[in-house]
């Protein structure tokens, strides 16, 4: 009985051997299986089972400005000679957001349904001209001081943010308008200009005529150009309706983007001056209407706690108005030049031609919207 029980227990060491030897020779093989299993993990952030999707930074969950943001208009160029088209469209997250990263290849461009071919595409950071239009004076005398400290302490920050081929014209407006600085004037010399506003005087503050007047003064400057409107929102006696404003923001070329002071103000208003000209505005009203306005124009309303730091919103407003995608294609279509052309682009993944996967760094799938117009007539937009 003592060998049999040697016995067995030869054959359990043996056994063990057996299975120790076998999973040594079997650990060198898990290793790549380990890696490869690893690296088809990694893949599969920016890739989809259909094909490789794009991957971008990830951004704030929820967009900057208040309201509605407006739909700029699509900038679209005709060269009679060679039927070259160039669109200079956005490309945005539902907040708002320039989505960048995309090439070539995942742009698609119909013109009248037919694909257009050679098509390139680029990304351009243009300079920007930019109209600030100031709110300087009211009927509360107790807020003025504090109001036009708020106001020269945005206006130096928009200063900070604006690169060497910018150009901006400041106008500051109470009763009327009076011009600070035009485009001609350099960088260097406007550091100085919101050290000096002072404090304005006991006045109207006829915001519709001054937006009126500003829309007016940008319709003969070329570029991208906007409108920077840094207000209250809140009018006293214009001559103009908020409907005059809307109807001529709806036609200008140059969106709108508003900084409103209303948050900042109804707080000193029921801090300080509860029983002044103020107390009973509807406050709910003017950022509806400052809104509105933005919108209409293809701008953005903004509506800050604290002027404190706008630099945030400054970098917000500067990438809507710089950035784009330029495609640039000869258009096969070869008919009347004074007949509109319709057209579509899409975002395709260029292994499958399927739509293109989005993602940002945290795998989330983001939904891009291509903002382009529906349709241009050549004669129209053609480059002489």
């Amino acid at each position: 009985m003592s060998q049999n029980r040697e016995r067995t227990g030869n054959h359990r060491l043996l056994q063990l051997g057996v299975l120790v030897a076998l999973l040594l020779l079997a650990a060198p093989a898990a290793v790549p299986d380990l890696r490869a299993q690893r690296g088809q993990s990694e893949r599969s952030d920016s890739e989809t089972p259909q094909g490789k999707g794009v991957r971008i930074p990830a951004r704030r969950s929820a967009p900057l400005f208040a309201g509605r943001p407006g739909e700029q208009k699509t900038e679209i160029s005709f060269d009679p000679t060679s039927h070259v088209v160039t669109l200079r469209l956005l490309v945005e997250d539902p907040n708002g957001y320039f989505v960048p990263n995309l090439r070539r290849d995942n742009f698609v461009v119909y013109e009248n349904v037919v694909p257009q071919e050679n098509a390139t595409v680029e990304i351009e950071h243009a300079a920007v001209s930019l109209g600030a239009l100031l709110e300087f004076g009211g009927r509360a005398p107790s807020l003025n001081r504090m109001l036009s400290l708020e106001v020269a302490q945005a206006g130096h920050q928009l200063l900070d943010e604006l690169g060497r081929e910018d150009k901006i014209a400041i106008w500051k407006y109470s009763d009327k308008v009076d011009t600070v600085a035009d485009f001609s004037q350099g960088h260097e010399t406007l550091d100085h200009v919101f050290q000096e506003f002072g404090t304005p005087a006991f006045s109207e503050t006829n915001l519709y005529d001054a937006l009126l007047f500003a829309i007016q003064q940008m319709r003969t400057v070329k570029g991208r150009k906007a409108i920077i409107l840094i207000t209250s929102g809140i009018d006293t006696f214009s001559k103009a309706s908020f409907n005059d404003v809307v109807s001529n923001a709806q036609s200008s070329d140059a969106p709108i983007y508003i900084v409103s002071l209303a948050p900042e103000l109804r707080a000193l208003v029921d801090l300080h001056d509860s029983v002044g000209p103020f107390a009973r505005t509807d406050w709910s009203k003017v950022e509806a209407q400052l809104e509105e306005i933005a919108r209409i124009s293809g701008g953005r309303a903004y509506s800050p706690d604290t002027t404190a730091d706008l630099s945030i919103i400054y970098d917000d407003i500067l990438e809507n108005l710089r950035v784009r995608y330029v495609i640039t294609y000869r258009s096969s279509n070869d008919q009347d030049l004074n007949s509109p052309r319709r057209i579509r682009v899409q975002l395709v993944d260029p292994q499958t031609g399927g739509p293109l996967h989005i993602t940002d760094e945290r795998g989330r799938v983001i939904k891009a919207n291509v903002i382009v117009q529906g349709s241009y007539v050549p004669s129209a937009v053609s480059e002489h």
